[in-house]
């Protein structure tokens, strides 16, 4: 069997790529990896929003192109795309919180979906040639918890206001698309991740995160919701679909679509094998603090990924349990004094390798 496709670091040497949310979980990883194919990276996002964040850790002295700013802020996103003159564009920044947008559902609307139009917005009129990533989320799908796994062309939706304002989201780069890029050298796509997994993520009430920080206590894990089953995959996975799929636009316009990302679907499980996989490899307890007066959160979520199969030739390169070894592999050494750039830069390169 033919290896798996991973970045080509012949596409992106010496191109300019514009990553938003750059400072965040997935966008520090993926800042890191496109500077390590040669890529010269142009950020725009917050300060971290954690202590300790991937971000820092993995850029202690600061990043080449790093810029701090709001993408809600049309003007500055505007002036900052005209500074760049990106060759690819990769839109990260997000408000990505299910329970924080019940919180502030109205900083999550402003954010997930006035802020993808603020950029789009940026580049319209835009001659030159460009690739456009805009990420959003599985969770863009009106869930009917079915026992299927949900494909590109199901009807969007959302019934907390984070799923809603991502569907919504959705619907911007779709009338974009058609209204203004179509029939130009812009190729603009969104890509549809599962829920990711890896070393870094240091945000409230994440399973991983959660279970690292009880851990490192010597504490029991209290899990919300031990029977959801949603589509874990290793960080890395997502993030080299986005990479492939801006290496195919930049030629093809008919991949102006909208792409799942996510794992095999024998690897799409609940919450509690997620858990007892990752104490496998660090030896801790758990219990069940389901709640039925929280916040609603979906109990099944699964995608289909035939699409980014077929037409971009990408698949998962690491399974369930290798996602899960890898991750807490990371929290582990780091907790235990191990350089966190250097780990990553490692498992990037296991990843890469032929067969992984």
């Amino acid at each position: 069997m033919s290896p798996l496709p991973t970045p080509d670091p012949g596409f992106w040497r010496g191109k300019r790529v514009l990553l938003t949310g750059h400072t965040g979980f997935k966008g520090a990883w993926l800042m890191l990896w496109l500077q390590q194919l040669g890529a010269e990276v142009f950020g725009l996002a917050l300060r971290p929003d954690t202590d300790p964040s991937l971000f820092d850790q993995l850029f202690p002295d600061g990043a080449p192109g790093h810029m701090l700013g709001d993408i809600r802020d049309p003007a500055l996103v505007r002036d900052r795309v005209e500074q760049v003159r990106p060759d690819v564009v990769l839109h990260l920044a997000a408000q990505p919180l299910v329970l924080r947008s019940y919180d502030d559902p109205i900083e999550t609307w402003q954010t997930n979906v006035m802020g993808t139009a603020h950029l789009l917005e940026a580049l319209r009129g835009t001659d030159r040639r460009m690739s456009v990533v805009i990420v959003t989320t599985d969770k863009v799908y009106e869930n009917r918890e079915w026992l299927h796994a949900y494909r590109e062309p199901d009807r969007l939706g959302g019934h907390d206001p984070y799923s809603a304002s991502k569907a919504g989201c959705e619907l911007v780069v779709a009338s974009y698309r058609k209204s203004f890029f179509a029939g130009t050298p812009v190729h603009i796509a969104s890509a549809r991740a599962g829920n990711v997994i890896g070393g870094g993520d240091w945000a409230e009430n994440r399973i991983i995160p959660d279970l690292v920080r009880a851990l490192a206590r010597g504490q029991t894990l209290e899990m919300r919701n031990p029977d959801a089953v949603r589509p874990w995959q290793h960080v890395l996975d997502p993030l080299a679909g986005y990479l492939r799929l801006a290496e195919r636009l930049w030629d093809d316009a008919s991949l102006s679509d909208a792409f799942n990302f996510g794992p095999d679907t024998a690897d799409q499980r609940p919450v509690r094998a997620l858990v007892e996989t990752a104490l496998q490899r660090w030896p801790g307890t758990w219990r069940d603090a389901s709640d039925a007066a929280a916040p609603h959160e979906a109990a099944r979520l699964m995608l289909a990924t035939d699409a980014a199969r077929a037409r971009l030739g990408w698949a998962p390169r690491w399974a369930f349990a290798d996602a899960v070894n890898h991750t807490v592999d990371w929290y582990r050494a780091v907790h235990e004094g191990t350089d966190p750039r250097a780990l990553s830069l490692a498992q990037i390169a296991a990843f890469e390798r032929p067969d992984p």
